[in-house]
């Protein structure tokens, strides 16, 4: 009678499981293999960790530009001709792109850190092959839509270097557990000493990075100026129509100290605030004037101007996502706006004690009011009764005949051409202000405005760098920011540089120390564990550890018809890739 014996019993394994079967779809036992990886799959191992890279970039950079994406929708808008936030599809998707990616490349990670064999399931190659492709597709596409915003990625490393320095630092840190494993375990290659090498220049590098940081935040707190003053960019555009009265009041309520708006001059030459060059946005042209609303808007009389309704559409299309939080007071006021003449806006700001800052839109040749528009603008001015001193004067053109007023410039300039032109201060975009710039344009008394500043990031970088005022389209958002978001003397930065610099040095050692420490002593346990006859009968054909693990999966509760007896043995070591047997006491 023969008894019908199990010849090995499994642990259950259910998180190397999950791992295998998740990431190839290898659920059973025997499908899993611990042989070295195909270069089939190490390429698609190198295209995943490209896709996390890219993607990580293409995050950060949505992250940085939420400063401007009312700029975005502007170009959208352009190009389309139809008002919407095109950042939500693309947001959503990148979100769900990055931690699909993510979640795929903490499998991998898995597969090497357990030895296991990298094998991508078809369907995850698909994705991770799609999701790079959009990915590419999208960064061409803000290239050529908004190429200018590029500029972004390095004034932002200005805020956030130190704090991606000491997470790349960490990252590269965990990392060289696998790296120390790869090397140590295995048998010496020109391959790992390339690894090796490339991974010790990687450290190397990210220990000297911070000597290429310029961070206007690193600085003596005895050494910050005052805070700077906030103007209100077309009003509060986010929280009411932009270049109306309600927009205008809202940012005098949430703390701006001057209003910014676009001026247009109509045909019978009334200066009236307007961005765009037609009323399609921001009006019901549709509804009132449908024949003429592709027409410029200073084509229009102030009678038919003022007939338009400027605060319905704020209602209707909800560009901010703000709309909703309004009371019934609010909206009923909203919708009841109308265009906004230069006057009203500077008998506002004369009222609040405030100073306004004009960007004037010159009329067209064959406009009527195209060589009087100067005086147009003037008469609004003296009109309003503000004092000539607290309105800035931003075109070019006809800078000659303006007197009294302070004159400006949207452009960088020279210390010498700005004396030439009598030009007292600067309208600046931030990719514009450097630290540098900003210094000697103070030290020669010219007063420098950054735009658009929306982020508490921003402002607080601006704020280190001496910028005595913003432009920003959130005034609200901006007033929630009494203090820099951080401020660090150079003292300070330097002992948790270097600190965390030798921390990681000494767990990088640590973990290469352990790995062969443990590769060492492994391999002495295993040679004090085999017999002599162990090991001669070990010495047989080698067989991947794919083949013995199915070879264990076939014979496991099969029966034994080779005359084996219940007390014989079959011993596979998947582990070295040998197969053997050893008997023992036979009985029936």
């Amino acid at each position: 009678m023969v008894k019908h014996q199990p010849l090995q019993v499994y642990e259950k394994q259910v998180f190397l499981s999950f791992v295998t079967g998740v990431y190839g779809c290898r659920w059973k036992r025997y499908q899993r293999s611990q042989d070295d990886s195909s270069r089939w799959e190490c390429t698609w191992f190198i295209l995943l960790c490209s896709s996390f890279l890219l993607l990580l970039f293409w995050a950060y950079f949505w992250l940085v530009a939420q400063n401007d994406i009312n700029e975005f929708n502007m170009s959208v808008y352009n190009l389309s001709g139809e008002w919407s936030d095109e950042t939500i599809p693309l947001l959503a998707s990148s979100t769900i792109g990055f931690s699909y990616i993510t979640f795929l490349l903490m499998l991998a990670l898995s597969h090497i850190s357990l030895g296991q064999q990298l094998n991508l399931y078809w369907v995850h190659k698909i994705g991770v092959l799609a999701t790079l492709l959009t990915t590419i597709s999208g960064i061409i596409s803000v290239d050529d839509l908004w190429a200018d915003e590029w500029d972004i990625l390095l004034v932002s490393l200005q805020a956030t270097a130190p704090f991606l320095h000491l997470g790349a630092l960490t990252t590269v840190t965990a990392i060289s557990w696998l790296v120390a494993g790869y090397v140590v375990r295995r048998e010496r290659s020109t391959f790992q000493v390339l690894v090796l090498l490339i991974y010790t220049l990687l450290l190397l590098a990210l220990f000297l990075a911070p000597l290429t940081f310029t961070c206007p935040c690193i600085m003596d707190r005895h050494s910050l100026t005052h805070r700077p003053d906030v103007i209100g960019r077309r009003g509060a555009p986010m929280l009411a129509p932009e270049n109306t009265m309600v927009s205008f009041n809202r940012a005098l309520q949430h703390g701006a100290s001057s209003l910014e708006a676009d001026v247009s001059i109509s045909v019978d030459g009334v200066p009236f605030l307007m961005r765009d060059s037609t009323f399609r946005r921001t009006t019901d042209i549709s509804k009132v004037y449908p024949s003429r609303q592709y027409d410029d808007a200073s084509s229009f009389n102030w009678t038919e101007i003022r007939s338009l309704n400027a605060g319905q559409w704020f209602l209707e299309s909800d560009p901010y996502w703000t709309a909703k939080t309004l009371t019934e007071r609010d909206r009923a006021r909203i919708a009841n706006q109308s265009v906004c003449s230069l006057v009203d806006m500077l008998r506002l700001a004369s009222r609040a004690n405030s100073s306004a800052l004009l960007d004037i839109r010159r009329p067209p040749p064959e406009h009527p009011r195209h060589r009087s528009w100067f005086m147009d603008t003037l008469w609004a001015v003296q009109k309003a009764g503000i004092s000539q001193k607290r309105v800035t004067w931003t075109p070019d053109s006809d800078r000659g005949r303006v007197r009294g007023l302070q004159q400006g410039a949207n452009e960088k300039l020279s210390i010498k051409e700005i004396r030439q032109r009598g030009i007292t201060s600067l309208n600046l975009h931030y990719s514009k202000a450097h630290h540098k710039d900003i210094e000697e344009y103070l030290a020669n008394n010219v007063s420098v405005t950054v735009y658009p500043v929306n982020e508490p990031w921003l402002y607080s970088l601006l704020w280190c760098s001496g910028v005595p005022s913003v432009s920003s389209d959130a005034p609200q958002v901006l007033r929630k920011v009494p203090y820099p978001i951080w401020l660090m003397s150079h003292h300070a930065y330097d002992f948790i540089w270097i600190t965390s610099d030798l921390v990681s040095l000494a767990v990088v050692i640590g973990i290469f120390c352990y790995q062969n420490y443990h590769m060492i002593r492994w391999k002495m346990s295993g040679m004090q564990n085999y017999n002599p006859e162990q090991i001669m009968l070990s010495a047989v054909t080698r067989r991947t550890s794919r083949e013995v693990n199915i070879m264990k999966e076939k014979l496991i509760f099969s029966d034994i018809n080779n005359g084996l007896g219940s007390s014989e043995e079959l011993s596979l070591y998947p582990e070295n890739g040998y197969a053997r047997y050893s008997h023992s006491n036979i009985s029936r």
